[in-house]
């Protein structure tokens, strides 16, 4: 079984057990300010495997499993099937871990915020994806086609601003900007050739519906 599909298992399965369990959801769930007072630090690993609800949950797999599956099979062709697995699954735990421990750090004296959710990985490695594959079309909101690194330019800069502004204070803007720079400097960095190949990719347009 690919990486993308034992993450998906292991968050739906963590995700479906704190749904019926709302203790558990509570003891799990990403609070910096209670990882603050009792050094509960699992939590920064385990709130991302937790979702709010179903369709939280569903968006945030089917995202993942688009992008992941491709993302992986690269991995495996560049460093080997087993090291390529691992690296793969460093990129979406650093993502991750990158994602919780920023808003760890701003909101640790900030009793009102809490956030689950696997959105600051699943970010990570939509744009490791963005790397191989800059001007390749996505679908922003599902519905208006964009060139991958055009959208990474403005999930970016909108990430930034609204965690900035307070926007829509149920959504982690931060988590998503640092989880997204997580994975895209991870995969950069993993090769030489893959800086080399990204600049020529991004010289050269080269739309891809």
């Amino acid at each position: 079984m690919s990486i993308t599909l034992i993450i998906i298992v292991v968050t739906v399965l963590v995700s479906y057990m704190a749904f019926n369990n709302p203790v558990t959801f509570e003891q799990l769930k990403h609070y910096p300010y209670q990882i603050h007072r009792d050094h509960s630090y699992y939590r920064i690993l385990t709130g991302g495997l937790l979702h709010g609800d179903w369709m939280h949950l569903g968006i945030n797999m089917y995202v993942f499993y688009l992008f992941g599956t491709y993302v992986e099979q690269v991995y495996m062709s560049e460093f080997g099937t087993g090291k390529g697995r691992l690296l793969y699954f460093l990129l979406y735990f650093i993502s991750l871990i990158t994602a919780n421990f920023v808003t760890f750090l701003r909101h640790r004296q900030n009793p009102s915020f809490a956030s689950v959710g696997a959105s600051g990985a699943v970010s990570g490695v939509v744009f490791s994806f963005i790397v191989f594959n800059p001007w390749s079309m996505l679908l922003l909101f599902f519905i208006i086609p964009i060139p991958a690194i055009i959208f990474a330019v403005l999930y970016v800069i909108y990430s930034y601003y609204a965690s900035r502004k307070g926007l829509q204070p149920h959504y982690d803007h931060e988590g998503h900007l640092y989880g997204s720079l997580a994975g895209f400097l991870f995969t950069l960095l993993l090769k030489k050739d893959f800086i080399i190949e990204f600049i020529q990719r991004i010289s050269h347009p080269d739309f891809q519906f």
